[in-house]
């Protein structure tokens, strides 16, 4: 399964040649992963971290820049699960207007408990909770 949520690129994604800022792609990124906990997963950002006291915070992020984006662009951003490890998982998103990829990221994340920020197993609750993501059934 693949999860999209659509972001408009607004003047403030912008930097003085009209295209994104490319920092303002990692925002963006984080803002996907928000709509995918709270849609996608059924757990929002804080319920997850105040409630449940739980974060996946980024260990690694890779972007690939292939075609330019400007103020007024709507690009549909697709995220799946790359790989589901014992304590982390890599996200796999691009964002696309039409059928035209203009970004690929590739995130790493590593479920913690936000009281010891110590890596947590990803129990069966969230392993249940984010297989239907996997893609190519790389699960560990």
């Amino acid at each position: 399964m693949i999860f999209e949520s659509h972001k408009l690129i607004r003047f403030a994604h912008c930097d003085p040649a009209g295209i994104v800022f490319y920092p303002r792609y990692a925002e963006l990124c984080n803002e996907v992963v928000e709509d995918w906990f709270r849609e996608g997963l059924g757990v929002d950002f804080h319920e997850f971290h105040e409630e449940r006291r739980l974060g996946f915070p980024t260990v690694r992020l890779e972007m690939e820049f292939l075609t330019p984006s400007r103020y007024g662009d709507v690009l549909a951003f697709r995220l799946g699960i790359a790989r589901l490890g014992k304590s982390s998982m890599e996200l796999s998103i691009e964002a696309c207007r039409g059928e035209q990829i203009r970004l690929r990221i590739k995130l790493k994340t590593v479920l913690v408990s936000l009281d010891t920020l110590r890596p947590r197993v990803i129990d069966d609750f969230w392993r249940k909770t984010l297989l239907p993501y996997v893609q190519g059934g790389e699960a560990a």
